[in-house]
């Protein structure tokens, strides 16, 4: 497997574990987090053997959001022509977000499971996940508002479909702190687990739960959820009736069936 700077990934029992690993510097997001990601979830969404991801951070927190260092360097590139500027600046926005694109289209359901800080980016990349889970000591701020600019790497177009529209704008606005409790009342965490090791033994027994579908039900399943977000009722009933006219076919279905029926656990193929 490919060795990262930002990351370790492990593969073990169809479960791809992806821990963001710069603990010296709270996980902070540089630039070599931005394209590693990329990377690692072209993988993800090419290995078969993966059927679900999880995103931890390594040490006290889970990311401190994006590294002040990259910014700084962004800041330096910049020269005294407005226009060649913007158009310099948008080159790094768009390719910033590429990197949250692609684990929001990954075809295989991302957990997050995040302890201690979750700040700017790192929100940015939560909300591009599936679920969220967090431990009782995790703390969460958009803090974009703080650095004098509005979040621009999926913050504000994600979390609208997670919490509520003003709730959102409160915490966009002010940049204040979201504790554990208050992250699972307004749906932002599905679960609060006392510790981080009880949090990543919880969400790793959902991943195992995951992974012991059929990977074409759970594909299918996220593909049409994803769907739904841009697209009418009846839009998504005639995509799911031509998807399925296919999956319905696949050896999945007999072997779901007859394991429902002999009481017994069933065993897909990648």
């Amino acid at each position: 497997m490919t060795e990262y700077s930002a990351f370790k990934v492990e593969l073990t029992d169809h479960i791809a574990h992806v821990q963001i690993n710069r603990p010296d510097k709270a996980n902070a997001m540089n630039a070599a987090f931005w394209s590693e990601i990329v990377d690692i979830f072209q993988w993800i969404d090419d290995t078969d053997a993966v059927r679900a991801v999880i995103i931890s951070g390594a040490g006290k927190h889970f990311s401190a959001g994006i590294d002040l260092a990259l910014l700084a360097s962004v800041a330096s590139e910049l020269g005294n022509d407005v226009g060649r500027n913007a158009r310099q600046l948008r080159r790094t926005i768009v390719r910033m977000q590429a990197s949250f694109n692609a684990v929001d289209q990954c075809r295989k359901p991302v957990l997050a499971a995040i302890h201690g800080y979750c700040i700017g980016g790192a929100i940015d990349l939560v909300s591009a996940c599936d679920m969220r889970y967090c431990s009782s000591d995790a703390q969460f701020a958009i803090k974009e508002v703080d650095m004098g600019m509005a979040a621009d790497v999926g913050t504000l177009q994600r979390l609208p479909r997670i919490i509520s529209d003003g709730l959102l704008r409160e915490l966009a606005y002010t940049g204040r702190w979201v504790d554990a409790a208050e992250a699972q009342r307004i749906g932002l965490v599905n679960q609060v687990y006392a510790e981080p090791h009880a949090l990543l033994d919880a969400v790793l027994a959902i991943a195992h739960q995951i992974a012991g579908k059929s990977p074409l039900a759970v594909t299918g399943t996220k593909a049409m959820l994803s769907y739904m977000r841009d697209h009418r009722i009846d839009d998504g009933l005639d995509y799911v009736a031509t998807w399925n006219a296919a999956m319905l076919q696949s050896e999945d279905l007999r072997i779901a069936m007859a394991a429902h029926l002999s009481k017994k656990t069933p065993t897909f193929a990648d």
